[in-house]
């Protein structure tokens, strides 16, 4: 997992949870090494494609990551 990412989880899971309301503390546990299984957890679950749901967390961390600059 990025290390930026990693990071950031708990912000991330927070969001993914409001997305998408269906979505559990353990679908969203990250365990070292299986980022995969996470990942495809997450595509069950959303019915999207992995790609799409990293997208969308990427986008969130950049968005944080202006926010923090525009306060500094």
């Amino acid at each position: 997992m990025d290390l930026q990412l990693k990071g950031k989880w708990n912000q991330i899971k927070g969001k993914l949870k409001e997305k998408y309301a269906n979505l559990t503390d353990d679908d969203l546990t990250y365990a070292e090494g299986q980022d995969d299984q996470m990942w495809g957890r997450l595509q069950e679950k959303t019915g999207r494609k992995i790609e799409d749901i990293k997208r969308d967390v990427m986008g969130w961390l950049d968005s944080k990551t202006d926010d923090a600059e525009d306060k500094a």
